[in-house]
């Protein structure tokens, strides 16, 4: 080490040594995380192949209400059949696991962080830049602390999702939030409303189409994350994707990708007739 150099990574090394001393509460965390996992992978085991393409056309039909819908309903039997036939379906429902649980995390610690931000300028000082650093490291360096915490498989992949989807759910929600015309926050101070009813019945309600963007684009992350996450033991369609790359093997590499594709246009489709139907 140069004279002068500050000892950055060994800090840093201490600190992640330090926090590993604290086995019960991230075994905590990480039975926490992979009960949400194990639930929703046991949801997607029960039910048959026929069923699941069933239940999603169903679901596309129900929020899609534009005339473009039958189009995207033929392009999701053809995807889904097409996963199928390739052997690819338990990774795809693997794939589906990390993304929900992952996002439905994010969601969950995101929009009340958002909320927070928009109601109080001091967190919005301090949570601002810790979502830009969220954003902006690269993904990787998550890896080697979740492993450190959580060991290898679902869970560390879930968290390091988590860690790179969230911002966008936060951001906003504290956007939506913010964009509420002082008007009629006015007028429901004026009518002797409480915060929390005004936070529930007019700035949430009016804010619904921005956090439903904000939701689209956490899920889109989390999937973005499933090849990264799979270096650590997480299961579903990066793990193939990384196979084939570990074998030089082009042609599994693309089917898999391919796959993954279907998945992330299925989910962004319907998030976003979702935001439509939010809208209206």
């Amino acid at each position: 080490m140069n004279i002068g150099q500050l000892p950055l990574a060994d800090w840093i090394n201490s600190g992640i040594d330090w926090l590993t001393q604290f086995t019960g509460f991230f075994n905590g965390i990480t039975n926490f995380f992979q009960a949400i996992v194990n639930a929703i992978q046991w949801v997607f085991d029960l039910l048959p192949v026929w069923l699941f393409i069933i239940l999603v056309l169903a679901l596309s039909y129900w929020v899609k209400r534009d005339g473009k819908k039958w189009g995207f309903l033929i392009f999701e039997l053809l995807g889904m059949l097409l996963i199928w036939n390739l052997g690819y379906w338990r990774d795809m429902t693997q794939t589906l696991t990390l993304v929900l649980s992952s996002s439905l995390i994010a969601i969950i610690i995101g929009i009340p962080l958002g909320i927070w931000m928009a109601k109080s300028k001091t967190a919005e000082v301090i949570i601002k830049p810790i979502l830009d650093f969220m954003q902006t490291l690269p993904a990787f360096v998550y890896l080697i602390p979740a492993v450190a915490f959580f060991g290898i498989g679902m869970v560390p992949g879930v968290l390091a999702s988590v860690i790179f989807a969230m911002p966008p759910t936060v951001r906003m929600t504290n956007l939506g939030i913010s964009q509420v015309p002082g008007d009629l926050i006015e007028a429901a101070d004026s009518f002797g409303s409480t915060s929390w009813q005004k936070l529930t019945q007019l700035q949430l309600p009016l804010a619904k189409s921005t956090i439903m963007a904000g939701i689209n684009q956490t899920m889109m992350l989390a999937l973005s994350m499933v090849v990264i996450a799979s270096m650590i033991g997480a299961l579903g369609l990066g793990t193939q994707v990384y196979f084939a790359v570990g074998r030089n093997d082009a042609g599994s590499g693309f089917a898999a990708g391919i796959a993954v594709v279907i998945v992330a246009i299925i989910l962004d489709r319907i998030t976003q007739a979702f935001n439509k139907q939010a809208h209206h």
